[in-house]
């Protein structure tokens, strides 16, 4: 990045530092006015997405579910700012370019102002700001954190001339659409790389055939079940908590070594949570992505959430490798077994696995076929690795990119070709 051209000053604002001498700051309620304006059933149903902003609320996974009684929700317009109150501090805030109906949870406000709408959601959605709603947010349970209403309408919004709040907008469109496709060419990568893995995978493990006497149901030499999430704002069952809990998001994992969450020893008993046991299994039982089906196997002693169940193979019959290949081969029956159950999101059922009936050969004959993927895969594996170390390191070269131009680190006129 270049020096910043045009002298700078000290903000008074810790979390913001020195900006340009030219820019001022105007408190939050100088520029917007909350409003709450319900029982608009009919409106289309939007939402805040950390990484996206405000966007149709179909246009995205989401797992929230929406409510019958769709009158609670709130009308915001474009140019409304909207702000998911207990996650304000991982980014949920975003200017909304749509008219449509958010949770009735979220804080909306109405402009009345006429400075760049664009300008202002690069600037209220860049790590900078996250890390302000941080510093006014007060925790309520484990990962959610709610924003201070008081402070929120103080809070200092930094302001170049309206000319520079238009070109920095324009820098960041086009800076981070280039970025953004980088990004996506990547994803384009790994999802090919992993059809071809799967092919692979299909190709070394044989599927059943009617009446093939080497087949077994899976529930019949393993023990199957699913878990359980303790109530998030019952403190004693996380609050240093030390036994990993697992939600449905490790399936994307090839293997489960260690967890970000964990529950305590009260949980454990008051809630009934299973000890799943290393070489189990985890099926992704729910989700709108590709969790539902997904498998991997764990390397250390967890419990799960509701959204997954376990497959404790025994060791007499099935080699944990060999049914992690296997399970995996047959991702697409799973899904398509789900989307039979009838929800609209599909769903799997630890009597679904429980049925669900795989080749066994001898177990010399599972861990020799284990072995040889092992190998083949290899490759793959490494190229999915790299790639998603660029999307993660391309990620934080984005973040940083509009915290500089928002808050001037970095002077965009410089950079226009």
């Amino acid at each position: 990045m270049s020096a910043v051209s045009v002298s700078v000053v000290e903000s008074g604002i810790p979390w913001l530092g020195r900006i340009p001498a030219h820019w001022t700051t105007r408190p939050l309620w100088t520029l917007f006015d909350r409003v709450k304006d319900t029982d608009h059933p009919d409106e289309r149903m939007l939402s805040v997405f950390r990484e996206h902003g405000v966007v149709a609320k179909d246009s995205r996974d989401n797992s929230n579910q929406t409510a019958e009684n769709r009158s609670i929700y709130q009308l915001v317009h474009p140019g409304w700012l909207v702000t998911n109150r207990m996650k304000a501090w991982q980014g949920s805030v975003g200017i909304s370019t749509l008219r449509g109906i958010v949770s009735g949870h979220y804080i909306c406000f109405a402009p009345r102002h006429r400075e760049s709408a664009r300008y202002l959601n690069w600037l209220l959605r860049s790590s900078a700001y996250a890390d302000g709603y941080a510093l006014i947010s007060r925790g309520v349970r484990i990962g959610q954190a709610e924003i201070d209403n008081d402070m929120f309408r103080v809070l200092p919004v930094l302001l170049p001339p309206h000319s520079e709040q238009e070109g920095i907008a324009d820098f960041l469109d086009r800076e981070t659409a280039q970025i953004d496709k980088l990004i996506a060419k990547q994803e384009q990568l790994i999802d090919t790389v992993r059809e071809r893995r799967q092919a692979m995978v299909r190709h070394w493990i044989e599927r059943p055939q009617a009446g093939d006497p080497r087949t077994d149901k899976l529930g019949r030499r393993s023990r199957i079940g699913n878990g359980s999430t303790p109530r998030r704002d019952e403190s004693s069952y996380w609050l240093d908590g030390d036994f990993p809990w697992l939600n449905s998001s490790f399936v994307n994992q090839p293997r489960v070594v260690n967890s970000d969450q964990f529950v305590t020893s009260e949980a454990l008993r008051q809630c009934h949570l299973p000890i799943v046991s290393p070489g189990s299994l985890l099926v992704g039982l729910t989700g709108q992505g590709k969790t539902r089906g997904s498998v991997t196997i764990l390397d250390v002693s967890a419990t799960i959430s509701q959204h997954l169940a376990f497959v404790t193979p025994d060791k007499k019959y099935w080699d944990p490798e060999y049914l992690l290949w296997a399970l995996t081969a047959a991702y697409d029956e799973l899904r398509s077994i789900s989307d039979e159950n009838g929800s609209t999101k599909g769903g799997l059922t630890c009597e679904d696995l429980k049925r669900f009936r795989l080749v066994m050969p001898t177990l010399d004959t599972q861990r020799e076929i284990s072995r040889q993927l092992q190998v083949a895969t290899t490759q793959t594996e490494r190229l999915i690795d790299r790639s998603l170390r660029l999307i993660e390191l391309s990620k934080e070269r984005r973040a940083a990119l509009i915290t500089s131009a928002v808050t001037g680190q970095i002077d965009v006129r410089e950079r226009v070709s």
